[in-house]
């Protein structure tokens, strides 16, 4: 009889465990379905794809994507830039992928998002498991697994490490949420092997697991000061959380059998307690300075918050202040990404001081909690870390007030799912309206293709730092800044773009390549300018014939895309500086827009500027001022271009081109209309004798560099 029972109650634990599984697998499907939307909306579009698949959605993606090409097909050997399998994690399970599926590169880097990201669902459901309320974390998995900003950083087609982002630190945070609980130092265990492994999924995210452990250490040592376990479990942290200074992937090895070896010599010897919080004492000291965790987390938070240029030395303007994401944001936005809604997150924060006042344990999570807020700050890219407890909170509120006001366990169930599905409703309708387009169209990468057939792997191409990752994906050329590398150089890049000089541009574009790889791919800018000498002075001297240049090594091209003129004014910034005071040289005019209506003579643009053609007049606001030349040009499906070009006033002020193709208008100052990115690329206007124009298209232009 006894037997029977036995047997009845690990049936029943059973069929508990496969609902629990069947509810991750829901959960899963529900999120990587929802996640197709965007490939449903696009699936159809010809300009969209490459290689009869979808092309990503991210500038970034090209970065991993080229490691990935490298280590399956050899390319970008040449390129310093190029990171190996072993250097990021999401290299290497693509080149995984790549090999053991029959799946493309170009499949793999679109659809692995969904695949990644999706598996938050897991540790969210874990999470409320531990409370013996799986349905709880069911709820909370449908809602953080495509909450405004974690969908709109993993979807379908961001191939990025943020696949990890969330992911990741919510499976450390189970095992350590787990820990406090069951006491259990193996659970000690698969969080520090969590956390050796998360720097090579998500690198970024790295000052996150430094306070998860600061904060276990105390939250530990405040509740359980007097278990032997909690000064082992300590232990095992924070030897997980210091830095070896080894070889990849080595260290990874060597990391895991060290925590292996010395979780096995804790479990099997019965060490004093004093002498287990001595040796977890000195292991957080030491974690602390090897670690460098507080410059780490000072200068996360700096480079998020920095803006203007540079104080020291040459006045360098600084990238941050001119990147979306890195900007303070309306409570709003910060609302709508973190939960969907303004009444998401309200719901979410009385849910998360609740849920702390009945779970402990779930102050562990205010690292992500704290750098979800700081959001507000440091830019919107840092809500997606504290989606998934948000979705957990305001699901655990929906529980609570369930439990008080519902008798019923299945109308309590249809109130939260109710409920739910009221959160999830704001972030769906997001989701259909987020038509963001490939970073790239068919169009514009058979440009770099015919690029990468006249060109060598050790050859560089020159351009604004948004396209540093495609150029070396499409066209296995090197550039001088990328996504990850927009230091002081883009000073060197926004000279040349706006260089009214065609030899400064050719030997600016010379010297500044064969620097870079002569000085071991070092900031060409410190080896160019000195801050005794005034930066000039070699300005000028480049814009002579005569100026002596290094030897050639290889070729360097000028990429200048059609899509860039959006972001000219952009450029432009980073240039139009006097380096030994920072401050602006001068005004740039530069709008483009379409036109609005025309009325005779007069045309009226999208951005309200109003242009008189007959009297050669521009209203912008209340200001009127001459124009200068007013220019038509209709670029051909060949690559050549047609220009019609008209003197209005010889004091004209302002130049306006007519770009009839894309049907845009161009109102700008003259300087900026004898640029190189205008006469070479808008106009088709070029110096023979120094470029060679190799590529053609109305998408963009690629100058060879002569000299």
């Amino acid at each position: 009889m006894k037997k029977n029972t036995n047997k009845k109650k690990l049936e029943l634990a059973q069929v508990t465990t496969n609902q629990m599984l069947g509810l991750m697998l829901l959960a899963y499907a529900f999120s990587f379905a929802i996640r197709l939307i965007w490939v449903f909306q696009f699936q159809g579009e010809a300009n969209y794809m490459w290689n009869n698949e979808l092309m990503i959605n991210t500038n970034d993606g090209y970065f991993f994507a080229s490691g990935a090409q490298q280590a399956l097909d050899g390319l970008h050997m040449e390129n310093p830039r190029v990171y190996g399998m072993w250097d990021y994690g999401v290299i290497f399970f693509t080149t995984l992928f790549v090999k053991i599926t029959p799946f493309s590169l170009e499949t793999v880097t679109l659809y692995m998002p969904s695949v990644i990201s999706s598996l938050v669902v897991i540790p969210i459901i874990l999470i409320a498991r531990l409370y013996k309320r799986t349905m709880w974390g069911f709820f909370g998995a449908l809602l953080g697994s495509i909450t405004w900003s974690y969908y709109n950083r993993t979807m379908t087609g961001y191939y990025d490490t943020d696949m990890f982002s969330a992911m990741a630190p919510m499976f450390i945070l189970f095992f350590l949420m787990k820990s406090t609980i069951d006491l259990n130092l193996r659970s000690a265990l698969y969080a520090s092997l969590a956390i050796v492994i998360y720097p090579f999924l998500y690198d970024q995210g790295l000052a996150i697991v430094y306070g998860m452990g600061i904060i276990y250490g105390l939250y530990m040592v405040w509740y359980y000061r007097d278990e032997s376990t909690t000064y082992a479990s300590l232990i095992l942290i924070f030897l997980a959380l210091m830095p070896l200074s080894l070889e990849k992937p080595y260290s990874y090895v060597v990391h895991f059998v060290i925590l292996i070896m010395v979780y096995l010599f804790l479990k099997s010897e019965k060490i004093e307690k004093e002498k287990l919080l001595i040796g977890s004492a000195i292991l957080f000291v030491l974690f602390l300075f090897l670690g460098n965790v507080f410059g780490l987390i000072w200068g996360k938070i700096f480079s998020y918050v920095v803006t203007g240029t540079s104080e020291e030395g040459l006045h360098f303007y600084a990238v941050n202040q001119t990147v979306r994401e890195a900007g303070q944001i309306p409570f709003e936005t910060f609302a709508n990404r973190i939960s969907g809604s303004t009444m998401g997150l309200l719901l979410a924060t009385i849910g998360y001081v609740v849920l702390v006042i009945s779970h402990r344990a779930f102050i562990l999570a205010l690292p992500l909690v704290g750098i979800g807020a700081f959001a507000l700050f440091g830019g919107l890219r840092f809500t997606v870390y504290a989606v998934p407890i948000a979705s957990l909170s305001a699901v655990y509120l929906f529980w609570v007030i369930a439990q008080i006001t519902i008798k019923e366990k299945l109308h309590q169930y249809l109130f939260i799912g109710i409920s739910t599905a009221g959160l999830i409703y704001p972030n769906i309708t997001h989701i259909i309206a987020y038509t963001v387009p490939t970073v790239f169209t068919k169009s514009e990468v058979k440009d770099l293709v015919k690029l990468n057939e006249i060109s060598n792997p050790k050859d560089y191409t020159l351009s604004w730092w948004d396209y540093g990752y495609p150029i070396w994906y499409y066209s296995d050329t090197s550039t001088l800044i990328d996504g990850g590398k927009h230091n002081n150089d883009n000073f060197i890049i926004s000279k040349i773009m706006f260089s009214t000089s065609p030899t400064q541009v050719a030997n600016f574009s010379r010297l500044a390549v064969e620097t870079y790889v002569d000085s071991n791919f070092s900031i060409v800018t410190d080896k160019l300018f000195s801050t005794k000498e005034n930066p000039e002075k070699l300005l000028t001297a480049l814009k002579s014939s005569d100026f002596k240049l290094p030897p050639k090594t290889r070729d360097v091209f000028l990429f200048m895309p059609y899509k860039m003129m959006r972001i000219f004014p952009t450029v432009g910034v980073f240039g139009n500086l006097d380096l030994q005071t920072g401050k602006r040289k001068r005004k740039i005019v530069f709008y483009p827009s379409s036109i609005s209506k025309q009325v005779g003579s007069t045309i009226q643009l999208q951005n309200g500027i109003v242009y008189d053609m007959a009297k050669g007049i521009v209203h912008i606001g209340s200001e009127t001022a001459k124009v200068n030349r007013f220019d038509i040009v209709d670029y051909q499906p060949n690559g050549k271009s047609i220009r019609k070009s008209d003197i209005n006033h010889m004091d004209g002020t302002l130049c306006i081109v007519f770009m009839r193709t894309y049907n845009s208008f161009v109102v700008m100052d003259k300087e900026t209309y004898n640029s190189a990115y205008v006469q070479m690329f808008m106009l088709d206007n070029h110096n023979k004798e120094l470029f060679d124009l190799v590529v053609s298209s109305p998408y963009g232009k690629i100058y060879r560099v002569k000299k």
